[in-house]
């Protein structure tokens, strides 16, 4: 069972959330304030921090800034009422990895949580499941019961990226950056021949498929998961 930490320090709030969080069948615990939660998280394991910014003693951003200064990569999502963009920015600078207005809606909530605890569990694990397919990152390998396949390496990571956030569209610049390299000479053509070696590999296998979405580039979308 994953084990939620909810930092807030109004009282009603932190009730409502954990009631949420308790029926979505998280444990949770809660914490008042940032000092609070520090102490919390040195002596129990917390798999994601709903983490609310305006409290006493330590608010979220100093909280948010002295976790990951100590090494602990925990998931946060931030949880406010500051809707500014300068707000936001400040939270993702110190740390956050993903931002929600109040008043929250709770389906969205659990929905983010969600996802936070899966991109989570990919990067410590450097493997990521869909189904019977297993990617490892470390062999370059995609698997699906006995079948095997040892992948080029910019295929493997091309893959991988889109698996690991189904539904969204990537750009063929934001591609072409994130796996040859801002200084990379690569031209966006490269993205499309790789793309289509990706689908003729596995277009018998029913767990996935890469769409391309006409003029902006390509997105993964899972089956059956």
């Amino acid at each position: 069972m994953f084990q939620i930490l909810v930092v807030e320090d109004d009282a009603n709030t932190a009730r409502l959330m954990r009631a949420v969080l308790k029926h979505a069948g998280y444990s949770v615990y809660s914490a008042a304030n940032g000092l609070e939660s520090l102490e919390l998280t040195d002596r129990q394991h917390i798999d994601l921090i709903l983490l609310d910014v305006m409290m006493p003693v330590m608010d979220g951003y100093e909280f948010a800034e002295q976790l990951r200064s100590g090494g602990d990569n925990t998931p946060i999502l931030m949880v406010t009422a500051k809707d500014l963009p300068e707000e936001k920015c400040k939270g993702f600078l110190v740390g956050t990895d993903d931002y929600m207005v109040k008043p929250v809606n709770e389906e969205e909530m659990l929905l983010r949580i969600k996802a936070l605890l899966r991109r989570s569990r990919i990067a410590s694990e450097r493997k990521l499941r869909i189904g019977k397919v297993t990617l490892d990152y470390d062999s370059l390998t995609v698997s699906r019961e006995s079948q095997e396949q040892t992948l080029p390496q910019k295929e493997f990571y091309l893959l991988y990226k889109l698996l690991s956030y189904p539904g969204k569209i990537f750009t063929r610049l934001q591609l072409m950056d994130e796996i040859w390299g801002m200084e990379s000479n690569t031209v966006d053509t490269t993205v499309n021949v790789h793309i289509t070696r990706l689908r003729r590999r596995f277009e018998t296998w029913p767990e996935f498929e890469i769409i391309a979405i006409r003029g902006i580039g390509y997105k993964a979308v899972i089956h059956n998961e």
